[in-house]
C-alpha cells in the first residue's frame, strides 16, 4: 500500500505495520494472525459502511479507555483511513478520571508509537463521584455520566462532530439482554447515536466484531493494557453475568450469538406487542401488512 502523504509520517508508517503479522515469527502464525486482523477489519469497514458512521470531512474523536478494545479500534480506524475513499481525521482522546494509583504512562507511550496528535485529559470524576455518592454505594453510575459529559465537551472544544467507542457485539448482545431481563424493554446498543443536543454523533466501529476476536489480536499486537478497578467496585455485576451466559453459548452452542445478533438487525414490529411500533387496528382495513 502506497504512502499517505496526509498523514504525519509516524502515523503513516504506523499504519503499514498494523497488523500483527509483523510481530510474530513463525510463518504458520504469521499467516494466522494476518488473516485475523484482516477479517476483523473488514468487518469494521463493513459496520462503518452499513452505517454511515464515517463521511467526507469528519473529524472523530477515537475514545482511548487504555483497553483492549480502544487500542484495536484505534488501529482498525487508522488502517482504513489510509484507503478509505473520504478524508477523515482522527483524534485520540484519554479521559484521566484521576482515580488513585493510575499510571497512563503506557498508554501516552503507545500514543507516541501511534504518530496521530492525540490528547490526556485531567478530569476531577473521582474527587466528584466522593464528595456526591453516599458511603458505601458504587460510583459507577454517576462516573459513567460524567465520562459521558467530559467526552462531549472535549469533543466540542477539540472540534470533532464524531466520537468513536470501542464496543463490540458482545457488549451489544450484553446490554441488549440486560434490557430484557432486568429493564423489560427490547432495546440494545445502537451503532450510531446522536447525543440529545444534536450536535455530536457517537459511533461503534466495532460492532460486528467478537470479544473474543479482540482479545487474541490484543495479545498479538502486546498492547499496553491499563489495569480497571482502581475504583474498588469493579464490574457490573448483573453486566458480568450476561457476558458469562454469552461466553457458555460459545461453548455449548458457538452459532447462538451471532443468531441472536441478526435477530437485532432483522425485526418484525407486526409480531411483537407496541402500538408505537405497529398500527394493529388497521389490519383489519388491509392490504396485508407485515
Amino acid at each position: 500500500m502506497k504512502n499517505d502523504d496526509s498523514l504525519p509520517r509516524t502515523a503513516d508508517e504506523y499504519g503499514r505495520h498494523v497488523s500483527p503479522y509483523f510481530n510474530v515469527e513463525d510463518r504458520e502464525a504469521k499467516y494466522r494472525a494476518d488473516k485475523l486482523f484482516k477479517r476483523l477489519r473488514r468487518k469494521v469497514g463493513h459496520a462503518i459502511g452499513d452505517y454511515g458512521m464515517v463521511e467526507e470531512g469528519d473529524r472523530v474523536m477515537i475514545c482511548m479507555s487504555g483497553g483492549k478494545d480502544s487500542y484495536a479500534l484505534l488501529d482498525f480506524l487508522l488502517s482504513l483511513r489510509r484507503s478509505a475513499p473520504v478524508r477523515f481525521d482522527l483524534v485520540p482522546v484519554h479521559i484521566d478520571s484521576g482515580f488513585p494509583g493510575a499510571d497512563e504512562s503506557p498508554l501516552e507511550e503507545h500514543l507516541k508509537k501511534v504518530g496521530l496528535p492525540y490528547h490526556i485529559i485531567k478530569v476531577p470524576i473521582y474527587s466528584l463521584c466522593e464528595q456526591k455518592v453516599d458511603k458505601g454505594k458504587p460510583f459507577c453510575p454517576l462516573c459513567s455520566r460524567l465520562r459521558r459529559g467530559y467526552l462531549y465537551r472535549t469533543a466540542r472544544e477539540l472540534h470533532c462532530n464524531k466520537l468513536a467507542l470501542g464496543h463490540h457485539k458482545d457488549d451489544a448482545l450484553c446490554t441488549f439482554f440486560l434490557n430484557l431481563f432486568y429493564g423489560g424493554i427490547i432495546k440494545a446498543m445502537p451503532p450510531v447515536l446522536r447525543n440529545d443536543e444534536n450536535d455530536l454523533t457517537v459511533i461503534r466501529p466495532l460492532i460486528y466484531c467478537r470479544e473474543r476476536d479482540i482479545k487474541t489480536l490484543s495479545e498479538l499486537r502486546g498492547y499496553p493494557i491499563l489495569p480497571k478497578g482502581l475504583c474498588g467496585w469493579g464490574e457490573d455485576q448483573q453486566r458480568a453475568a450476561m457476558a458469562k451466559m454469552i461466553r457458555q453459548w460459545d461453548r455449548e452452542c458457538p452459532k447462538r450469538p451471532d443468531i441472536v445478533f441478526h435477530a437485532l438487525k432483522d425485526v418484525v414490529p407486526s409480531h411483537l406487542l407496541d402500538k408505537k411500533l405497529f398500527d394493529f387496528s388497521a389490519i383489519t382495513k388491509g392490504p396485508k401488512v407485515k
